[in-house]
């Protein structure tokens, strides 16, 4: 259905000069001109055409050769035309219809539908083909999402988008460029498209996209090529490891990359790419987890901005909230949002209704990102509530139960373009969202003994079962003298140890330690440091009255049991967060400044969360002796 769709409407978009087509190879065939592109392109008025004799409706006239002649058409369009048609796949799909005798049929049915631009606008085919694509991938299974994204969702992007620059964009024969990393069926680059020339018919916008899904890229570049779009700029491939666009640089860029999908086919080359060149390439800032390459999305535009110098660039992305706050400090997704954030390109962040979606009913989230923001919004960044502002749909498409009306979405545009703090709108420093990722450590503190249970321990510690091992062959002579001997330094060990039963709980390590060496040179045993300090620990215990643990240097040695790790705020001191939130608890705890980490987060819900008080008990009394009484009453009709 997708690749007849598509043919059909190519093909009623090149009816009317089909005919003069087919003169004009007649007259230039042979002629000393041999690239006859361009003069054909002329005659169509569009990017492409077609010489073969046949049309949708000059098919239906010979329905024995149905199969070889509409193969024959496919193969009569332009190169570049036919190479978009070819990933579709639809030779096999040909041979099939036309064994079950359904070709014909078929074609003859297409023939009645009159999808010429004229009668069919772009955005109405948009919304045929993502219907197919949806009815056709729920029955399959597959996730139809990945494919479109809902146009009042891109109308909102596309509005945020080019807010700033109404003026610019209404300068007469203003060109600029959009690319799509992600393009999918080309409804974003669309609708983008659609908005320029209603803003200002002498703009043109140049539109760029690729993606990795044959089908997807196929509709695309096929509805590209009808809008008399540059069709090589519409590139197929996967825009992590075969970045069709290397050099180029974009003035607006939108994307709804796949929601929370695994980047592991292409982890060796962003990761290569990631460890060889750094920020030189698009992955310096970071690499997020292996199960959501959202943000590797964000980072391989933002490698394309334009120079600020140069104008500059503008994006808007989509993502569900997992970019927002996932991972601590540290992390490859904190790394790549401090970089985002302490570089003062996150200009705003819209949160979206649930249930938006085709394929996922959870809340998703608009980051708009520039390198050129306005005087007003520098050092800031807004977050706008947009989750209330929607309409029920009548009948839902798969998981889409809500839509964004023209008046909801021009709401979200006003309080986007005001700046102002109010109930939907909040207003942050940069370095609101970041914080210090502190280590507090607190003294080890340790007891030792000699008893049966320490002793036990002592057994079991791996630098004391080792002694009686060998890596040689253990049914040799030479293993087992090895293990023998192993075996009797073993009780040796345990032997001396015991002699120091009668001390009792000794508080000072370093007074346990001497005695033990004490013990152990009486004894003729010179242990290794490993075994030494294995076997020190086996019969030591935590206790909040011994003495502190210090080490050669007579440096505290923190406990690693009671470590702990505090979030102060980025504008915050943390000597006197300490001083207010930890050492009244815990007087003689420290920070290991060494260990310090910068993390940034946008922890939305947290920065919209009204409280609403629980009902009072009397009313909730109320309601249940309700439910009592009318249960009560039902079991009486049942038991009449």
């Amino acid at each position: 259905m997708l690749p007849l769709t598509v043919l059909r409407r190519l093909d009623c978009v090149l009816e009317p000069t089909k005919d003069k087509v087919l003169e004009g190879i007649k007259k230039l065939e042979g002629g000393k001109v041999k690239n006859l592109d361009p003069i054909l392109c002329r005659v169509t008025g569009v990017p492409f055409y077609n010489t073969s004799r046949y049309t949708f409706e000059k098919l239906k006239g010979d329905p024995n050769n149905i199969a070889a002649n509409l193969t024959n058409f496919i193969k009569g369009f332009s190169t570049r035309a036919r190479e978009i048609i070819e990933h579709f796949g639809f030779e096999e799909q040909i041979a099939k219809l036309d064994k079950a005798d359904r070709l014909f049929l078929v074609i003859q049915r297409f023939c009645q539908i009159d999808l010429h631009p004229n009668a069919v606008s772009n955005i109405e085919m948009g919304y045929i083909f993502e219907e197919l694509i949806r009815r056709f991938n729920e029955a399959s299974n597959e996730k139809a999402g990945d494919h479109f994204t809902p146009r009042e969702v891109i109308r909102l992007m596309v509005n945020l988008l080019f807010m700033p620059d109404n003026d610019t964009l209404t300068t007469k024969g203003i060109v600029k460029t959009l690319y799509d990393p992600a393009c999918g069926t080309g409804g974003m680059l669309s609708v983008a498209e659609d908005f320029v020339r209603e803003l200002n018919p002498d703009a043109r916008l140049e539109v760029f996209g690729q993606d990795y899904n044959s089908q997807s890229y196929a509709i695309c570049g096929s509805d590209m090529m009808i809008k008399g779009q540059n069709i090589d700029h519409i590139a197929y491939g996967d825009s992590f490891t075969d970045d069709r666009f290397p050099r180029h640089s974009f003035d607006y860029m939108l994307a709804n990359p796949p929601f929370g999908v695994e980047w592991k086919p292409q982890e060796n080359a962003v990761r290569r790419e990631h460890e060889e060149q750094g920020f030189g390439g698009r992955f310096g800032a970071g690499l997020p987890r292996i199960n959501d390459g959202s943000l590797l999305f964000l980072q391989h535009m933002i490698s394309k901005m334009k120079d600020s110098a140069d104008g500059g660039t503008r994006l808007a992305i989509v993502f569900n909230g997992s970019p927002l706050f996932t991972d601590g400090a540290g992390s490859g997704e904190s790394e790549i949002r401090r970089w985002i954030i302490e570089s003062d390109w996150l200009e705003a962040i819209v949160a979206l209704p649930d249930q938006l979606f085709y394929n996922t009913g959870i809340y998703t989230y608009l980051w708009i990102v520039t390198n050129r923001k306005e005087s007003a919004r520098k050092g800031k960044v807004q977050l706008v509530d947009g989750t209330s502002p929607f309409k029920k749909m009548r009948k839902s498409l798969g998981n889409k139960r809500n839509e964004i009306h023209d008046e909801q979405r021009d709401d979200i545009t006003r309080l986007y373009g005001q700046l102002k703090d109010g109930d939907q709108v909040r207003i942050f420093d940069t370095t609101d969202f970041g914080y210090q990722r502190i280590t507090v450590e607190r003294p080890l503190r340790l007891n030792f003994a000699v008893t049966d249970e320490r002793l036990a321990r002592v057994r079991e510690a791996k630098p004391f079962v080792n002694l009686a091992s060998s890596k040689k062959r253990k049914d040799t002579k030479a293993a087992q003298a090895e293990i023998e001997a192993g075996r009797r330094q073993q009780e040796e060990i345990l032997s001396a140890l015991r002699t120091l039963a009668s001390q009792g709980v000794v508080k000072d390590r370093e007074v346990f330690s001497q005695g033990i060496k004490a013990v152990f040179k009486n004894a003729d045993l010179n242990l290794p440091a490993a075994l030494f300090k294995a076997i020190l620990m086996a019969l030591a215990e935590r206790d909040e009255s011994a003495e502190i643990c210090t080490d050669a240097k007579g440096n505290t040695e923190p406990d690693p049991e009671l470590r702990d790790y505090e979030n102060v705020p980025l504008k915050e001191d943390i000597s006197e967060y300490m001083q207010r939130e930890v050492l009244p608890h815990v007087p003689d705890a420290w920070v290991d400044d060494s260990k310090t980490k910068i993390g940034y987060e946008i922890n939305f819900n947290r920065y919209f969360y009204q409280y609403t008080p629980p009902r009072p008990l009397e009313e909730i009394e109320t309601d249940l002796k309700r439910i009592e009484a009318e249960i009560a009453e039902m079991l009486e009709e049942v038991t009449e």
